[in-house]
């Protein structure tokens, strides 16, 4: 029997463990997709307890505690720190063989040195002694992020955003580049007017100018996708439900923009048509700039309507979408195709049903220009678990190029989700290890596999972003 979480974990063969332990696990970590606050970098903020940094806005936590007869009140109400890790610490027993099981123990170990399994009976000690380090220099936030061996993020940043603690990580020299990516979700989200409009003034201020036409949102847009550029930006990011690429002509969005801007709600034509004109022209912004473009798909968001109005979002209450995917998808990157306005384009899914969907249909549009020009993404959101990970490689490998995969991203908001890399890493090795092992591969070729599993952990993403 082997013993939990050992320095094998995960590595079921000599090979895999060659591969891990020799090549993977020496590399930095590039996580190019995240939801960092960028504040909290810049001002080394120092946590109060180990539940703010562990608990605090984690809805995967959430979600579980709640499955486990959790009540609210110990979850996002007011009950004290300790009360709430006392009850995320009695749910952690209930929630073995899912990935949060895997994810607390590495973060415990990895993190802060501990190698107890949480439970209840533990619960105090652990939790006194992670917050007794987390007042120490040596776990704040930087602290955390150096000693994990990360190189570079990427945060996650509205066209609007002011992007000052950026600029305040660059100029203090912290050796983690700290880059923003551009979101520009809220910019094409114009189903409630009122809101719309809201936030175009914040749009107004950051462009400093007015926003009358459809012609001057792309203008104001433009000049903060110039802006983030300069802060070292080269990533946007879409989280969308699914594609839209409805045709339309200028004259329709101009007007369905007008309406919008008088306050007026569109129709559900009229919102999918700006959709798609907005993800094009927001697209050939980022090919002229020579970005990396992705696209997050298929979540269904906010289903619980009393739990939004009592929470709001991010918190716990989205799903996996069913909506439909290729057509949208084709037209939309065939039309930037034609146009000779195709950026480097990643395209994550949530719904494992579309994994051979995604990486067969973004296939079609490798020109032969990039090597992973088009690239399936990583397993996102519920699928970045062992099963979810090994069927994206799976769907990878029998469809495309696994060796030109730019690999494992956090996608988290927490500075303890950095072992989420090595959960991937292990993973990776114990596949490929296998396959030779088995006679899958050859053994005559494993310099290049070794490479390879380099490549994918590290190098890939280093050199497909150009960092």
């Amino acid at each position: 029997m082997k013993n939990f979480l050992d320095k094998d974990f995960l590595l079921y063969s000599d090979t895999a463990r060659t591969l891990y332990h020799e090549h993977a696990a020496k590399l930095p970590i590039i996580d190019y997709h995240c939801h960092l606050v960028p504040k909290m970098i810049a001002e080394n903020y120092q946590f109060a307890d180990l539940t703010e940094i562990w608990l605090g806005g984690d809805h995967y936590k959430w979600r579980a505690m709640r499955a486990n007869g959790i009540p609210e009140d110990y979850i996002t109400g007011n009950k004290s720190a300790y009360e709430k890790f006392e009850k995320w610490a009695e749910t952690m027993p209930y929630a073995m063989r899912n990935p949060l099981y895997h994810w607390t123990h590495l973060e415990l170990s990895r993190v802060f040195g501990i190698d107890k399994v949480l439970n209840p009976s533990t619960a105090r000690e652990i939790y006194e002694e992670c917050t007794a380090k987390l007042q120490t220099p040596e776990f704040r936030s930087r602290a955390i992020m150096e000693r994990m061996n990360v190189e570079l993020v990427c945060t996650t940043d509205d066209p609007a955003d002011s992007l000052e603690y950026h600029i305040a990580i660059r100029e203090s020299g912290f050796k983690v580049k700290v880059l923003p990516t551009w979101r520009p979700d809220k910019a094409m989200t114009i189903d409630n007017a009122e809101v719309y409009n809201n936030y175009l003034a914040l749009l107004e201020k950051a462009a400093d100018m007015n926003i009358s036409t459809y012609a001057d949102l792309l203008a104001a847009l433009e000049k903060r996708h110039q802006f983030f550029a300069a802060q070292g930006c080269g990533l946007s990011d879409h989280g969308l439900t699914t594609f839209c690429a409805d045709p339309y002509t200028d004259s329709e969005i101009n007007a369905i923009f007008a309406k919008v801007r008088s306050g007026k709600n569109p129709t559900a034509e009229d919102d999918r048509k700006f959709r798609s004109a907005m993800l094009y022209d927001l697209a050939v912004m980022d090919a002229k700039a020579g970005w990396v473009q992705q696209f997050h798909i298929g979540a269904i968001r906010n289903n619980n309507t009393k739990m939004f109005r009592q929470l709001g979002p991010d918190t716990g209450y989205d799903a996996i979408g069913d909506y439909e995917v290729a057509t949208a998808m084709n037209r939309l990157l065939d039309r930037l195709n034609l146009d000779g306005v195709l950026a480097k384009t990643i395209l994550y899914n949530l719904n494992p049903r579309d994994n051979e969907l995604m990486v067969t249909n973004a296939y079609n549009f490798n020109d032969g220009s990039v090597a992973g020009k088009m690239q399936y993404g990583s397993g996102w959101w519920f699928l970045d678990q062992l099963d979810g990970m090994e069927k994206q490689i799976n769907a990878l490998s029998a469809l495309g190029l696994l060796s030109r995969f730019v690999g494992m991203l956090t996608d988290s908001r927490s500075f303890l989700s950095y072992p989420r890399h090595e959960y991937f890493r292990r993973l990776l090795c114990n596949m490929i290890g296998r396959d030779v092992e088995n006679g899958e591969l050859p053994a005559s070729e494993l310099p290049f596999i070794k490479q390879m599993v380099e490549n994918i952990s590290y190098f890939n993403a280093k050199n497909y972003f150009g960092w």
